[in-house]
């Protein structure tokens, strides 16, 4: 087994190809060409982005199929959290960004088998508006009643001096059982697939947690923001007008990402065996199986669009499927891990326990996409929205169903129309655990009691990402500042991706430019 060494320049590898280590490993290329600080001036920097799959990108993963345009992870992003479209704007990107149509922007919710609009200025767990929040038929007047309480109750919980809360116990503290089970964990749960009983508020929604500790009564700080919020607060559930995504999927990102790291930079099908720190050179040591870089034939992430690029991406994995080789020990001067915090904790195993330890700590779940393909006069419904959560209570087998169609432009040809399902999360694993036929079949049970449609799909696509979501649980916060003060030990080892402080696209971006951030300033400037 090779060791490969580099005495002349500072090395850093990056394991993992998701949006996180492509975040990365183009910022610390962005940082050398920028070239502000004259102690950069005559270094010299190579990155090495090592993936263990026959493709960069991770859960994003967009593709093109009898003219509809499918994405099988996130669909987009949130511009609140400003990181992934500076990113885009940066590379060149800005002119295919595409916000949410503005026809039909609102969600449903599924209460006692229908779907209900979700009341107009619905904030996550409480409501802007007065008189949509009255006349919805989600609630019962007795919900209504519990939820109208919260105007008159002092501060308590965390607000109140006392111990960190779940989402659960907030909601019901502040709103009752009946706003918890309806309207939080639903909503909640299409963004973290998670328990609200176990879920941290500080990790999560912390807004709301600062608003009760300065208004006292959410209600109150709620109605007293709707004047300042965009659309006066009449958007119902979120606020679609701040989603955004490229006319081709979030692909488009990591694509162009990958295409702008010098040739070589990548080496897929390359597991990281283990990992070590050698004291006395001060520097890493991995050990990796299999290899195969970008210009052994691999080059072409952003050159096709489309239906091309999806043929392209599928005969780049054909070919790398095979090319393999008997692995190497790469010698590095730095390290950045952009993988889940349970694939970080056993590579650090011997290099720090502890670390590992913490690591190991941070709970996932597993979901899935359903992508179907209808013909428009076979979905009796009008479609009139983006898309409707489901409460767990509904007892049904779909979390989340998107109007994708609706929501983005050009996804589907002319006189069809493309629905997303999601299955599984952290209070369904059963169903992320069906096979394809069983699940698809729970899918379109949902759908045909749902939307009324009967019909079978032209065709339909199922995605299974294992323990691809990390769990915010109570004391998140705090086991993310322990994992801190550990890698302080290790100024030379960086971690990012969903595990830490956010779970969307900005996020993860957010969190692979600052690994490269704290490592570029490691290496060529303290």
């Amino acid at each position: 087994m090779a060791i490969v060494t580099s005495t002349d320049t500072r090395r850093v590898v990056v394991v993992g190809g998701g949006i996180s280590g492509l975040a990365a490993a183009h910022r610390l290329f962005e940082l050398r060409s920028q070239r502000d600080d004259a102690s950069l001036e005559d270094a010299r920097l190579e990155v090495v982005l090592l993936e263990a799959s026959a493709r960069v990108g991770g859960v994003v993963r967009t593709f093109r199929r009898e003219g509809f345009l499918l994405e099988g992870g996130p669909d987009a992003y949130i511009t609140e959290k400003p990181a992934a479209r500076k990113l885009a704007e940066r590379i060149g990107l800005a002119h295919r960004i595409i916000e949410t149509n503005e026809q039909h922007r609102r969600s449903f919710v599924v209460s006692r088998g229908r779907l209900h609009p979700t009341p107009e200025g619905f904030q996550m767990l409480a409501p802007s508006r007065f008189l949509p929040f009255i006349t919805t038929g989600i609630f019962t007047w007795r919900g209504k009643a519990r939820v109208a309480f919260d105007l008159f109750l002092p501060r308590g919980g965390e607000a109140g001096g006392g111990r960190e809360e779940s989402l659960a116990g907030f909601v019901r503290r502040r709103f009752g059982r009946e706003a918890l089970e309806r309207m939080a964990q639903p909503l909640a749960g299409g963004i973290y697939t998670a328990d609200p009983e176990l879920l941290s508020l500080r990790a999560t929604f912390p807004r709301f947690l600062e608003m009760e500790r300065e208004h006292r009564s959410l209600l109150l700080a709620m109605w007293r923001a709707r004047s300042k919020a965009p659309g006066g607060g009449k958007a119902s559930g979120a606020r679609y007008q701040l989603f955004q995504t490229f006319d081709e999927g979030t692909q488009v990102l990591t694509d162009a990402l990958a295409a702008r790291l010098p040739e070589g930079t990548i080496r897929l099908n390359t597991r990281v065996e283990s990992i070590n720190f050698d004291h006395d050179t001060r520097r890493w040591l991995l050990k990796t199986s299999g290899g195969l870089k970008t210009g052994d034939g691999d080059t072409s992430y952003s050159t096709a669009s489309g239906s091309e690029r999806v043929e392209a991406n599928a005969e780049r994995e054909t070919i790398n499927a095979g090319a393999t080789n008997d692995g190497e020990t790469l010698s590095a001067d730095a390290v950045c891990l952009a993988l889940p915090a349970y694939a970080s904790a056993r590579l650090l195993r011997g290099v720090d326990d502890e670390l590992a330890a913490e690591l190991e700590r941070i709970p996932y779940a597993s979901t899935a996409t359903v992508n179907l393909a209808y013909r428009r006069s076979d979905i009796p419904h009008p479609l009139d929205g983006f898309g409707f959560v489901v409460p767990f209570i509904e007892r049904r087998a779909v979390l989340a169903c998107t109007f994708s169609s609706v929501k983005f432009k050009a996804r589907a040809p002319e006189g069809c129309e493309l629905l997303r399902a999601f299955v599984g999360g952290a209070l369904q694993p059963e169903m992320f655990a069906l096979d394809e036929e069983r699940m698809l079949e729970a899918v379109r049970r949902d759908l045909r009691e749902l939307l009324g449609i009967n019909a079978p799909p032209l065709f339909a696509h199922i995605e299974r990402w294992p323990r691809s979501m990390a769990q915010y649980h109570v004391g998140h916060l705090e086991l993310v500042s322990r994992i801190n003060r550990r890698l302080q030990r290790h100024p030379t080892l960086a971690l990012c991706g969903n595990a830490y402080t956010g779970a969307g696209l900005p996020d993860c971006v957010r969190t692979g430019e600052t690994a490269a951030d704290s490592l570029i300033k490691q290496l060529f400037v303290c």
